[in-house]
């Protein structure tokens, strides 16, 4: 593999290329999922946990990580297909982690869609378990682009 290096989002070079990514890997169907309101609205938090992997000047991953004071969050952790199974997103899972370590984070979450086994078993192999606890959400419409705007 060529050399790899992770390094903090930039929306002017990294933009893109990131909403593509996501599309590929993520397949948004939801408004409140869509990538360029994911990425602004992580801009206007502005606390430096949002990273792409760059091969040249191609972004080959992505991830994104929250810190409240009390726990840390993964979020967004993508990787080309034709990159995947190469160390790229364990050495993004592992920036970001020392990120959140960095900030006295003590305990990393994230949430996994239960039948994506192939993801389930990369957070596993990078020593995260499983917590029993349920996860709720909850949609704000109120902050979702209006159609037709």
């Amino acid at each position: 593999m060529k050399q790899i290096n992770i390094i903090a989002y930039d929306n002017l070079r990294h933009r893109d290329q990131v909403i593509c990514l996501w599309q590929n890997v993520f397949n948004y169907t939801t408004a409140y999922n869509a990538p360029g309101i994911a990425i602004d609205k992580k801009i206007q938090v502005a606390d430096g946990l949002f990273f792409v992997a760059l091969q040249g000047d191609t972004v080959i991953g992505t991830v994104m990580a929250g810190y409240d004071g009390h726990r840390g969050w993964i979020y967004s952790l993508a990787v080309l297909p034709v990159m995947q199974k190469q160390g790229v997103g364990a050495a993004l899972l592992k920036h970001a982690e020392l990120a959140l370590a960095g900030l006295g984070c003590v305990k990393i979450n994230l949430q996994v869609i239960q039948a994506n086994k192939k993801v389930l078993g990369f957070y596993v192999a990078n020593g995260y378990t499983k917590n029993e606890c349920i996860s709720m959400g909850k949609v704000m419409h109120e902050n979702l682009p209006k159609k037709g705007l």
